[in-house]
C-alpha cells in the first residue's frame, strides 16, 4: 500500500476557504498528499481582505505541536501565517532535527492590504526561520521587505545569504502585460526563470498553493527546479478553473 506524504502545514485558518490551512488541506490532498496542521491564529477574513487576526496563545500552539509530532512524523513541513512573533520559538524547537524540506511562504499582508507582519516579524522570521528552510516562496513586495532591500532580485539574493536553500521569486504581484514569471534562485548559479500566461482576475489562496505544492512534490523527493516547476503547472491550473465567491478576489480550485 502507497503512504501519501505526510505534509505538516502551520498557518491561519481562513472563513472563505481560499487561503490558510484550508488551501493547504485543498492543494495537498490534490496532489496525492495528507495535511497536518497546526492553527496559528483566526482569522476574520473574506474574499476581499482580513479584518482581524486572533493568534493561538504560546502554550496553546506548544500544546498542538507537542500532542502531534509524538504520534507523527511528517515528510514535509510548510508554513505560512505566523499570527504572532511568539510562535517563531515554538516552531524553531519543532524544526530543530528535523530532516525533511520546509517550505516557507512568508505571509506578510493580505491580498487586500491588511498588514500581518507585526512588530519586527520580518526581520525575525529573515534571522530565525529562513536559515531553516529548503525553500522560500515570497512574492516580490514580500521578498523587499522580507530583506530590507529595495529590488526583489537583490532581495531573493539576500534571502539565499540569509541560509535559505532556495528562494521562488514569484512576479504576480507587480506582472504587467500578459505574462507572469517567477524565477528560482539557488546559491552559486544562475535563477531560472518561467513564464505564465496571465490570468484575467484577482486570486485569493494562489501563494498558499503554489507552496503547498512545492512541499508534497520535494517530500515525493523531486529537485527544486523541477518541484517547483510542477508546482507552478498545478497552481495555474487551479487559477484557471477559479471561481467567484463572494465580492472579491476569485478562489483557486484544487482539484486532481
Amino acid at each position: 500500500m502507497n503512504t501519501p506524504p505526510l505534509i505538516l502545514c502551520i498557518g491561519g485558518q481562513d472563513p472563505s476557504g481560499g487561503a490558510g490551512i484550508q488551501a493547504d488541506i485543498e492543494a495537498i490532498a490534490a496532489l496525492g498528499g495528507r495535511a497536518l496542521t497546526l492553527i496559528t491564529a483566526l482569522t476574520a477574513q473574506d474574499t476581499r481582505d482580513i479584518t482581524a487576526i486572533l493568534p493561538t496563545p504560546v502554550d496553546f500552539f506548544d500544546t498542538q505541536a507537542r500532542v502531534l509530532l509524538d504520534d507523527v512524523r511528517p515528510d514535509a513541513i510548510k508554513i505560512g501565517l505566523l499570527g504572532a512573533p511568539g510562535l517563531l520559538a515554538v516552531i524553531q524547537r519543532l524544526l530543530e532535527g528535523f530532516a525533511g524540506p520546509v517550505v516557507l511562504d512568508p505571509v506578510l499582508a493580505a491580498g487586500g492590504g491588511f498588514d500581518l507582519d507585526g512588530t519586527g516579524l520580518a526581520d525575525l522570521v529573515r534571522e530565525q526561520l529562513v536559515p531553516a528552510c529548503t525553500l522560500v516562496t515570497p512574492n516580490r513586495a514580500e521578498a523587499r521587505r522580507l530583506a530590507g532591500v529595495d529590488d526583489a532580485e537583490q532581495a531573493a539574493s539576500a534571502l539565499l545569504e540569509a541560509g535559505a536553500g532556495a528562494v521562488l521569486l514569484t512576479g504576480a504581484d507587480e506582472a504587467v502585460g500578459d505574462r507572469v514569471e517567477n524565477c528560482l534562485f539557488l546559491p552559486q548559479r544562475a535563477p531560472r526563470c518561467y513564464s505564465w500566461p496571465r490570468l484575467p482576475q484577482h486570486y485569493h489562496g494562489s501563494g498558499c498553493t503554489l507552496a503547498s505544492a512545492c512541499a508534497v512534490r520535494l517530500a515525493l523527493g523531486d529537485p527544486p527546479e523541477d518541484a517547483v516547476g510542477r508546482a507552478q503547472a498545478f497552481t495555474w491550473q487551479t487559477l484557471d478553473r477559479a471561481t467567484p465567491a463572494g465580492k472579491g478576489q476569485w478562489l483557486p480550485r484544487r482539484v486532481p
